[in-house]
């Protein structure tokens, strides 16, 4: 068992071939586990019971990340699938507050399911004043994908608890170097092929009991029985009890290579991690004459509405992105300086 955590340099070391990549806000890379994992399952005969004990491990690996227990977590494939869920177990007419621009994965769910339901969106620097006895449930990524913005998860929560509103915190962008604690939230929602660098097909949705007492398993399957081997026919299944039964059936070669991932940030030292990567994109910040963030995020944008300088760091050998008419990097634990100074040189020469 880990008995100490692991440093950012010593989780580094896991990671090649990662100069001038600075896009995990769009894909994390592979650790060298992960690829070992992937290319051995490959080689090997496929064995459920196997798969199934890996992806209990995942489990485990991600409530450590998100300070929670596994039997609170259910496992998933999509973010969408797991709020689609949330959405169908709301009241008719229920209200929804979202910020402004949040990503279409929260949104969606809520704005399709009908019956009445409403969905309201405020900037996310209004979110928490805006919440009322109306709202029945606040959802928002507690970092922003477009702009890398950390919202005051805190304050948001503070004024949900004096209305009587229930949280719904997507982590996608959190999860791997923000230190996140599920127990704030009624609900936390987390796909890990970003920040937590596994493979694309593995979402956790980890829940309070008492909320989870009030949702309905729609998309419960063999995997969500209580003893799932025993649950493959029929209509008698019994139900887990935990958070299980709203599993969706694992994707099983996305949790083999998550598996190894999950462990080295379940490792990791999170303040150390936190400290690291948003130091790195001060740095960048501070050569670039670009402002400081109310909170400290490793996500960097700036407008860029033709482009321009996007095209300047994919020649330069950067890998990054554009989001809403802005160039958008994002520092992780496989970064260093180097990569400050070659996105620093594509743009300034």
């Amino acid at each position: 068992m880990q008995t100490t955590a692991l440093s950012p340099d010593e989780l580094r070391t896991e990671f090649s071939g990662t100069a001038g990549y600075l896009a995990a806000c769009s894909t994390g890379l592979p650790s060298r586990a992960t690829r070992a994992a992937v290319i051995a399952d490959l080689d090997a005969r496929p064995d459920l019971h196997h798969y199934a004990a890996v992806a209990e491990r995942c489990r485990a690996h991600f409530a450590r990340i998100v300070s929670t227990s596994p039997e609170r977590v259910a496992v998933g494939s999509q973010t969408s699938v797991m709020v689609g869920m949330l959405a169908a177990s709301l009241p008719d007419g229920a209200t929804v507050l979202c910020p402004e621009g949040e990503f279409s994965s929260l949104v969606l769910p809520f704005v399709h399911v009908g019956r009445g339901i409403r969905v309201r969106s405020v900037p996310l620097a209004g979110l928490a004043a805006a919440i009322d006895p109306t709202v029945d449930l606040v959802a928002f990524s507690i970092v922003q994908s477009a702009t890398g913005e950390v919202a005051d998860a805190a304050a948001i929560v503070a004024s949900a608890r004096r209305n009587g509103t229930r949280t719904l915190c997507d982590a996608t962008q959190a999860a791997g170097w923000l230190p996140v604690d599920a127990g704030m939230f009624d609900a936390l929602v987390c796909h890990t092929y970003k920040w937590l660098c596994t493979p694309r097909g593995l979402t956790f949705l980890a829940l309070t009991e008492d909320y989870a007492a009030t949702l309905t398993p729609i998309h419960a399957g063999w995997y969500a029985g209580e003893d799932p081997w025993a649950a493959c026919y029929g209509a008698d299944a019994s139900l887990a009890a935990s958070a299980r039964r709203f599993d969706v059936s694992p994707a099983w070669q996305a949790t083999v290579g998550a598996e190894p991932a999950l462990a080295l940030f379940a490792d990791a030292d999170a303040s150390a991690l936190h400290e690291r990567v948003t130091g790195l994109a001060a740095r960048f910040r501070e050569r670039l004459g670009l402002p400081e963030p109310v909170r400290p995020t490793p996500i960097v944008t700036w407008p860029d509405s033709e482009g321009l300088d996007l095209c300047r760091l994919t020649t330069a050998g950067v890998v990054a992105s554009g989001r809403r008419g802005n160039a958008r990097l994002a520092f992780h634990v496989f970064n260093d300086d180097g990569d400050v100074d070659l996105a620093v040189r594509a743009l300034l020469s």
